[in-house]
């Protein structure tokens, strides 16, 4: 992994976590992880029931700079040069040889140079496109920072593609994610979606006031949830007010970049920072609101909303991924009039409220436990042994 799976304040590490709990259950476990952040020891011990052994290369993060530079220089993508210095991939192999997996599997693009030469049997989790996230932020970029992500966009899109001749298989959260990634002929990927900790995240797993009217949670310094919030805030919130004025808002979640802090100067909305329980803020709230304009993959934030029984409105961009049905398990604005529209009406109809709450509810429960989504990796996964 590029980042140890713990705590659970992003979505590669929900997923990485949940599905080392899952295999756990039948499989040994060893994980090694490269992370330019100190790995806490309480982090550690939160995975140690699920892992025969765990270990944690830090990153020099002035090589990793030097590696950036290079990498450049090399027309090589920038976060996978970040990542993977040549002390990273001596340390990885020597773990390998002690190790001996039986297979390998890896979780993002960035991890690729790591293992693609492995003797091992591979498989490497795209987790999401990569390069259509950072396409999406390059569309709303300028100056400087746009010829980067251009840069950066078309070397994950060539490491992606690359990807089918180094691995023996494939896997990524969602079809919509599947069908950015360039194929080679007859290449395949197998879609392994998220799950929801239903245990956890539940109706009645807390109780507290009612205290704002809608929530947006995620972490505050990624660029998709940044773009979101500032969104909401700016554009959609607007004309809600003129018709709602008395109408709050909370925005939750770790590591709030200053743009971010600067939203809660108006005084109906709440920047919370880190919350050591995610779920007091969907719990202290009437309606989620997740306007995605940018980003890939499956948003657990959404699963985690619905499967705390609340009426959710987000965009297509995020639903696409998500499969709920528009106007049943929840609502679908593409632009700040209707979004402001769709949280009116919950707002101000407690039993439209209710039906798409109790509906997006089923949803989940019916489509994504952690055991259903964890099983065709396990599958794929014995596969490539077996072969």
């Amino acid at each position: 992994m590029p980042r140890f799976p713990y705590p659970l304040e992003k979505g590669d590490k929900l997923r990485a976590y949940h599905q080392i709990v899952e295999l756990s259950k039948r499989h040994d476990i060893y994980l090694f992880c490269v992370s330019h952040m100190k790995v806490t020891p309480e982090s550690i011990e939160a995975l140690r029931p699920y892992c025969k052994d765990i270990r944690v290369l830090r990153l020099n993060k002035v090589m990793c700079a030097i590696n950036i530079v290079r990498n450049w220089f090399s027309s090589k993508s920038l976060q996978m040069g970040y990542w993977n210095t040549s002390h990273s991939k001596r340390v990885y192999k020597a773990y390998e040889r002690e190790v001996q997996p039986d297979v390998v599997y890896n979780q993002m693009v960035r991890t690729m140079p790591l293992v693609a030469r492995s003797k091992y049997p591979k498989v490497m989790d795209f987790q999401d496109a990569l390069s259509m996230n950072t396409e999406r932020r390059m569309e709303r970029s300028r100056g400087l920072w746009h010829y980067v992500l251009h840069y950066e966009f078309k070397m994950l899109r060539s490491s992606e593609y690359n990807a089918f001749s180094f691995f023996d298989a494939l896997t990524i959260i969602s079809e919509a994610d599947s069908e950015a990634i360039p194929h080679k002929k007859n290449g395949e990927i197998k879609i392994v979606p998220n799950g929801v900790d239903f245990d956890f995240f539940r109706p009645d797993a807390v109780t507290v006031p009612k205290e704002h009217d809608i929530v947006f949670c995620g972490n505050m310094s990624y660029a998709p949830n940044v773009s979101a919030a500032r969104y909401l805030v700016e554009k959609v919130m607007p004309l809600v007010w003129a018709q709602r004025p008395s109408t709050t808002l909370l925005l939750a979640g770790a590591s709030p970049k200053h743009s971010i802090w600067r939203l809660g100067l108006e005084d109906r909305v709440t920047v919370s920072g880190w919350v050591d329980d995610i779920r007091t803020a969907y719990a202290s709230s009437r309606l989620f609101v997740a306007p995605m304009l940018i980003g890939s993959g499956l948003q657990n934030k959404l699963l985690e909303a619905m499967a705390m029984q609340m009426p959710c409105v987000t965009t297509s961009l995020a639903n696409i991924p998500l499969g709920a049905t528009n106007g049943d398990q929840l609502f679908v604005g593409d632009d700040a009039e209707t979004l402001a529209e769709h949280i009116v009406s919950l707002l101000d109809n407690t039993e439209l409220s209710t039906r798409i709450a109790d509906s997006g509810h089923r949803f989940v429960h019916e489509n994504y436990s952690w055991s259903a989504a964890v099983k065709p990796l396990e599958e794929l996964l014995n596969a490539v042994v077996s072969k």
